[in-house]
C-alpha cells in the first residue's frame, strides 16, 4: 500500500481526457436519477399498476443488458473514443424519442426512447470505466475509478433537481385535494385525457434538452486527442470469454455487480413510494432522495481516500455490512426512522460499483473490455429486481400498505430483497481478500 501512495492517481499526460471522459460519469448519473423518479410518475399519469410502472427499469436497465458486449465488441475493433461517440449518438437519439412519444401518448413508446438512450449508455460505461482504469498505473487504477465514479452522483444530483423542479412540480396528476386524495382519480375522462397530454409533455421537455446537450458533449469529445493504448490481440472472442470464466474472481464479482445495481434502484426507486405511505408526496420525497444521493457522494470521496489504507475487498465488506444494518432498519423500524435508515444505505452503496468492477477486472489483462461488457451487462439486476419488488407492492392491491408480510407493511417488506443483495455483496468482499488475495499470493 505504501508504493501506492506515490504513484499519482491521474498524470498530467492524461488530465484532459480524464476530465472529459469523467463527466460522462456525471452523464449517466442523471439520466439514471431523473428516470428513477418517472416509475411514480408514470403510473400516476397512465393508472398503472405497481408492477407496470417497474418496467420503466425494465426497459432502462434492459437496455445496458442488451447492448454492453456489443459495445465491447465494437471497441475491440476500433477504440475507446469511437465506443464513446457511437455511445452519446445513441443516447441522444433516445432522448430526443421522448418528443414523438409524448404525442402519441404510448407507454410502450417512452418504454422504446428509454431502452435506446440506454443502449448509449452501454456503450459509456462498457467503455469509459475500463478506459479510466488504463489512463495510468495498475496500481491505482481502482482508486483512479472510484475517484471518476465519485462524480456520477453530481450528475445524479442535477437530474434528482430537474425531476423534482421541472417535472414532478409541475404534474397535474399528482395534485390532492385538502383531505389529501388524489384529484386525478375524481375526474372525467375527458378532464383526464387534457391533463395526461399535458402532463406527458411536461416529462418530455427534460429528455428533449438532455438530448441536445449530449450531442453538444459529443462534438467537443470528437474535438480532443484521446489516449489509446496499443495493444495486443489478445486471442479470439471465444478464448477471452473462457479466461474470464476460468477467473473466480471474475465471475464472482459479476454475480455481486447484478445484486448491488438491483439493491441500488430498488433502494432509489421505492423511496418514493416508502415516503408516501409516511405522508410524504413524490415532490417533497426528493428531497430525501437527495439526502441519499448527498450521502452517496460523500461516501465515494471517504471510500476513495479510504482504499490507499484498506484494501478494496475488505473495505467492499465493511460497507456491505453496513447497508445491511440500515437495510434492516428500514424494514422492521416504523415512522421517519425507517425512513431516515432508507436514505442511510445510499451512504454505504457509495463504494460498492467501482470497487467491484476494479476487484473484477483486476489482473485480467487484455481480456477488461470483454470482462467491462458483463460487468455492465450485469447491470440488468437493475431491470429485474424493481419489477420483483414491483410485484410485491401489489400482493394486496395497487397501494403500499394494503396487507402486513411479517408484522410491517408490505412496502417495508419488500425492501428484504435489497438486504439479501447486500448480503451477497459482503461476501463477496470477504471472499475478496481473504479467499482471492490469498490464492493471489500463491500464483506469484
Amino acid at each position: 500500500m505504501e508504493n501506492e501512495k506515490r504513484i499519482p492517481v491521474v498524470s498530467k499526460q492524461v488530465l484532459v481526457p480524464f476530465i472529459l471522459i469523467t463527466s460522462l460519469f456525471a452523464l449517466w448519473g442523471f439520466a439514471n436519477d431523473i428516470t428513477n423518479p418517472m416509475v411514480s410518475a408514470f403510473k400516476k399519469i397512465l393508472e398503472l399498476n405497481n408492477t407496470q410502472a417497474s418496467w420503466v427499469q425494465m426497459a432502462f436497465y434492459g437496455g445496458y443488458f442488451t447492448m454492453a458486449f456489443p459495445a465491447a465488441m465494437f471497441v475491440k475493433k476500433y477504440t475507446y473514443k469511437k465506443g464513446i461517440i457511437l455511445g452519446l449518438i445513441l443516447y441522444a437519439f433516445g432522448a430526443l424519442l421522448f418528443y414523438p412519444a409524448a404525442a402519441y401518448e404510448e407507454f410502450g413508446f417512452f418504454l422504446a426512447a428509454l431502452y435506446i438512450l440506454t443502449f448509449g449508455l452501454a456503450f459509456l460505461e462498457t467503455t469509459a470505466n475500463p478506459f479510466i482504469l488504463s489512463m495510468g498505473d495498475v496500481k491505482t487504477a481502482t482508486r483512479r475509478l472510484n475517484l471518476a465514479q465519485a462524480f456520477n452522483p453530481i450528475g445524479a444530483l442535477t437530474g434528482l433537481f430537474i425531476a423534482q423542479t421541472f417535472i414532478l412540480g409541475s404534474l397535474q396528476s399528482d395534485d390532492l385535494d385538502a383531505q389529501g386524495n388524489a384529484i386525478y382519480d375524481t375526474l372525467t375522462e375527458t378532464a383526464k385525457t387534457a391533463i395526461r397530454a399535458s402532463d406527458l409533455m411536461v416529462v418530455r421537455n427534460p429528455y428533449v434538452i438532455l438530448g441536445l446537450f449530449v450531442l453538444f458533449m459529443l462534438v467537443l469529445i470528437a474535438l480532443v486527442k484521446m489516449p489509446e493504448k496499443k495493444e495486443e490481440d489478445g486471442g479470439s472472442v471465444t478464448n477471452a470469454v473462457k479466461r474470464l470464466f476460468q477467473n473466480k474472481k471474475f465471475v464472482e464479482g459479476t454475480i455481486a455487480q447484478m445484486f448491488y445495481v438491483g439493491a441500488q434502484i430498488m433502494c432509489w426507486t421505492y423511496i418514493y413510494q416508502y415516503a408516501e405511505t409516511l405522508g410524504i408526496d413524490n415532490r417533497s420525497a426528493v428531497t430525501y432522495a437527495y439526502w441519499a444521493l448527498i450521502l452517496f457522494l460523500i461516501g465515494r470521496w471517504i471510500g476513495t481516500y479510504l482504499l490507499k489504507y484498506i484494501r478494496s475487498g475488505k473495505l467492499l465488506m465493511y460497507f456491505a455490512l453496513g447497508a445491511i444494518i440500515f437495510t434492516l432498519g428500514a424494514i422492521f423500524i416504523p415512522g421517519m426512522t425507517g425512513l431516515y435508515s432508507l436514505v442511510g444505505i445510499s451512504l454505504c452503496m457509495s463504494v460498492m460499483f467501482p470497487t467491484i468492477y476494479g476487484i473484477a477486472l483486476e489482473g485480467v489483462g487484455e481480456d477488461a473490455k470483454f470482462g467491462a461488457a458483463f460487468l455492465v451487462m450485469a447491470i440488468v439486476g437493475g431491470a429485474i429486481m424493481p419489477v420483483l419488488q414491483g410485484s410485491i407492492l401489489d400482493l394486496g392491491g395497487t397501494g403500499y400498505t394494503d396487507i402486513k408480510i411479517l408484522g410491517v407493511p408490505e412496502v417495508n417488506f419488500s425492501f428484504v430483497l435489497p438486504l439479501i443483495c447486500f448480503i451477497v455483496v459482503a461476501i463477496y468482499g470477504y471472499r475478496t481478500y481473504r479467499v482471492h488475495t490469498n490464492l493471489n499470493q500463491i500464483w506469484s
